[in-house]
């Protein structure tokens, strides 16, 4: 068991000091000029509006054996809200998808038959993160997908997985700070670009961390279904704005927070198994983002519990759920609150269980700008 233990932890100091040696070249500062924003926002609109006749085909890639919750719930779940697109889950086996940091979903299609059926390929692919980023199998998928015309949209850490199919070899590109080093080796022939949550370079999409999925989908439903549509599905996500502004300095390792990082990695003897109880027709958005964050805290596991079995999502997916546990904690999600608005709760319960600085790095690691509630009064 220790020697299991000491090399945990001694994966997790390699990782820091791998992150906290590859930060690069300070960023520059990020420019306050609304013009150029609204400009951003709408070439971006404007690179993803439909090219074929029909309602337009989107499949959110997935790996079966792990797949990033938020990046893969959040923009099936908002697709479907907004009914612009024949929205599908496609992964190398049709079935189950495991999600991490937690959840497991059902429902997925499997390459081969997603392309009997689609012969000319997809519209668009959104491309979540994996917990294996070079599956063969995704990658060559993607690259065909792409070939035949797909726009295609890297999620967080997804751009990975977009680099590792090819496609972003001599294009601009965001992603995950954590990733941002990685993205720079390997593709050095692409150019990084700070302080925009989406950017898009000739039919590639990518972003910045997890977070980044609300501004990028609304951005893709004002481009399929008109900004009044967007606006509408904002309204119901809790958002009034879908810029792709942003400050990417603030997030990245530095001696304080790696230290906080490490203490994550080797914690595990301190984990919680929470629950959350889940019915037919919850909220996929919201469920996903507070399960997110608690997971990210390094002292939370959430299961998804229900007496009836498995539960059919409001987009019409399939959550797997296990009998509820006497005695376990609960994840309590409020009806009344919006999705993102329950994630600056779940942030503020975070802090008042954690401390602030937990908080802050479970902010970090969903590359969440906020604002944070100044408290959690209901």
């Amino acid at each position: 068991m220790w020697r299991a233990v000491w090399a945990l932890i001694g994966a997790s100091i390699a990782a820091f000091a791998l992150a906290a040696c590859g930060a690069g070249a300070p960023l520059p500062p990020a420019q306050a000029d609304a013009a150029a924003r609204e400009r951003e926002q709408q070439a971006f609109v404007d690179a993803l509006k439909p090219r074929r006749a029909g309602k337009p085909v989107v499949a959110v890639l997935a790996l079966n054996e792990g797949t990033e919750m938020t990046d893969l719930l959040l923009p099936h779940a908002v697709l479907k809200r907004a009914n612009v697109a024949d929205v599908r889950i496609v992964a190398p086996r049709s079935g189950r998808v495991n999600l991490y940091p937690a959840l497991q979903v059902e429902g997925a299609q499997d390459f081969a038959s997603f392309d009997r059926a689609n012969p000319s390929g997809a519209d668009y692919v959104i491309v979540p993160a994996m917990i294996v980023e070079d599956d063969p199998a995704v990658a060559a998928w993607l690259k065909q997908q792409a070939a035949r015309g797909a726009r295609v949209i890297g999620v967080c850490s997804g751009a990975l997985v977009v680099g590792h199919a090819g496609l972003l070899d001599g294009r601009r590109f965001a992603g995950h700070w954590y990733d941002r080093k990685t993205l720079r080796k390997r593709h050095p022939g692409a150019t990084y670009v700070p302080h925009q949550r989406y950017v898009m370079d000739r039919d590639v999409a990518t972003t910045t961390g997890i977070t980044a999925s609300v501004p990028t989908m609304l951005a893709l439903v004002e481009a399929l279904g008109g900004p009044a549509k967007a606006k509408s599905i904002a309204g119901e996500l809790g958002v009034t704005s879908w810029s792709p502004e942003h400050d990417s300095a603030p997030f990245g390792l530095n001696m304080k927070r790696g230290g906080s990082y490490l203490l994550n990695k080797a914690a595990f003897w301190r984990g919680e198994r929470w629950q959350v109880e889940v019915q037919n027709g919850a909220d996929d958005i919201a469920l996903a983002l507070a399960a997110d964050a608690w997971t990210r805290t390094g002292h939370v596991s959430v299961d998804a519990v229900s007496a009836s079995g498995p539960v059919t999502l409001r987009s019409g997916l399939v959550l797997v759920t296990q009998p509820a546990r006497e005695a376990s904690m609960r994840l309590a999600l409020s009806s009344s609150l919006k999705p993102v608005q329950q994630l600056d709760r779940t942030l503020c319960e975070i802090a008042a269980r954690h401390g602030q600085a937990r908080r802050d790095w479970v902010m970090q690691e969903m590359e969440y700008p906020g604002p944070v509630p100044p408290d959690c009064a209901r």
